[in-house]
């Protein structure tokens, strides 16, 4: 897969996404994908939650890697 594939997939599977976090007053914004790695901000009431690591890491990325397995992690840039 190209770069902008994978950008264009990492896209389509955060919008799947998205309505989870909208069901807790959250969202999440695309910023880039570096070196395998998916980089967001979250934002809405999952800033400073205490369950935003698990949800990185249990739900958006166990979610992203199904779907692209290059994929490394996710790191949420503040």
């Amino acid at each position: 897969m190209s770069e902008e594939e994978i950008i264009n997939k990492i896209n389509e599977i955060l919008d799947t996404i998205r309505p989870y976090l909208y069901a807790d007053g959250g969202d999440l914004e695309f910023i880039k994908y570096e070196d395998n790695y998916v980089y967001i901000k979250l934002l809405g009431m999952c800033q400073g939650c205490s369950m935003a690591d698990v949800t990185i890491e249990n739900g958006i990325f166990e979610t992203l890697k199904q779907e692209i397995p290059e994929i490394k992690g996710v790191i949420n840039s503040l």
